[in-house]
């Protein structure tokens, strides 16, 4: 179900906050354990990117997560702006 009143949490701000932060994982480590450069994770964690699948995957498998998790966020987050446009147009 999506909020009404707020956008969802961006998949990058629940890495961040939810993840990261709270095992001071860097974001620098975090990319060396996904083996992605470190411009990626931190595009993803300043809400310039978005969650693809593949990335779904490598974030799962370096936080003991689920793919699902991260394309649910995502998800929510995608239809909510674009019910935001529809209404708007």
């Amino acid at each position: 179900m999506l909020p009404k009143h707020r956008s969802p949490t961006h998949p990058g701000e629940m890495l961040l906050t939810e993840f990261l932060q709270p095992i001071g994982l860097s974001q620098v480590e975090l990319a060396a354990r996904m083996g992605v450069p470190v411009q990626r994770v931190n595009t993803l964690v300043n809400s310039k990117r978005g969650v693809t699948a593949e990335t779904a995957w490598l974030l799962a498998d370096a936080l003991g997560t689920s793919p699902e998790f991260w394309m649910n966020l995502q998800t929510a987050w995608d239809l909510w702006h674009a019910a935001k446009a529809r209404a708007a147009s």
